[in-house]
């Protein structure tokens, strides 16, 4: 699943491609993917994109008044095209979801969706806080405004386990599974703990370990083509995804506990005193 960082470097990339040029044809290929109808999705063309950004996962493309908000869910992507065929793309059952064919010099992207369970939503508003989804975001953990005060008081009352309150879109925008398994690698945090009990120092390393993630992710994106970033984003992670492989820290072997829909990766020396976790769905600490 594409999160903060692969969301942020697709804006980056498509800020310096798109920015300034017309929308010429928009083919909406998935009925299912669109979710707004007023002002239809072709209301984009003859539109000249003004302006691209993010919020949390969600990708924002301005044109004007108008805005083309995607959530790319879990297998999603955009594909990037200097010269896309003259013939109009046909519905059917391959990924192609939604195609952006641009004006001279011409070129445009797709929005695509993989596999079998469509997540994939595409809108457009006049205002990206009339997405339901983008008007529950939590802060996001790269802004200026996120600091570790406020950090602190968003915590101070949570009785969830950390992992699953950094998951939390309406608590923090833009991170998902992989990247809270490694900001509490990196942070050297059990998943499992209770967010409201961290300790002042622990809170500290934990926002520390928020932003130098992120961060890190972002930069290691920096230049690459839209086509590397999903490799990229899979190689530079240490332990999601590593179960069975040794810790890049200590050389522990990184084990896994699996849920009914998904699964995370921890290091026992390193997070949890060496103390593996239960492998079960209510999972916690062996005895």
């Amino acid at each position: 699943m594409p999160e903060l960082p692969e969301v942020e470097s697709l804006s980056r990339f498509l800020a310096e491609h798109v920015v300034g040029r017309t929308v010429e044809r928009v083919y909406p290929l998935a009925v299912h993917a669109l979710k707004t109808y007023d002002p239809p999705v072709t209301a984009l063309e003859g539109r000249e994109f003004d302006g691209v950004g993010r919020h949390g996962k969600f990708l924002d493309l301005r044109a004007g008044e108008l805005h083309l908000v995607v959530h790319l869910a879990r297998a999603g992507w955009i594909r990037w095209y200097d010269a896309l065929p003259e013939a109009p793309p046909r519905p059917g059952k391959g990924p192609l979801a939604l195609r952006v064919r641009l004006a001279e010099p011409g070129g445009g992207f797709d929005v695509t969706e993989a596999g079998t369970q469509k997540h994939l939503a595409i809108y457009v508003v006049r205002d990206p806080q009339d997405v339901p989804g983008v008007a529950r975001l939590g802060p996001d953990p790269l802004a200026e405004a996120f600091t570790p005060e406020v950090f602190g008081a968003m915590l101070a009352e949570e009785r969830r386990q950390i992992k699953g309150v950094l998951r939390d879109q309406t608590v923090l925008a833009g991170i998902g599974n992989a990247y809270s398994d490694e900001i509490l690698h990196v942070a050297r945090m059990s998943p499992f703990k209770l967010a409201a009990r961290l300790t002042e120092e622990e809170l500290a390393v934990l926002y520390a370990a928020i932003g130098s993630t992120l961060r890190d992710a972002i930069e290691r994106s920096r230049g690459l083509a839209l086509r590397d970033l999903k490799s990229e984003k899979k190689s530079g992670l240490r332990v999601h995804g590593r179960a069975g492989e040794p810790c890049p820290v200590c050389g522990d072997t990184i084990r896994e506990v699996s849920f009914s829909d998904s699964s995370l990766q921890y290091c026992p020396t390193c997070q949890t005193g060496g103390k593996p976790l239960a492998d079960r769905r209510m999972s916690r600490l062996l005895k």
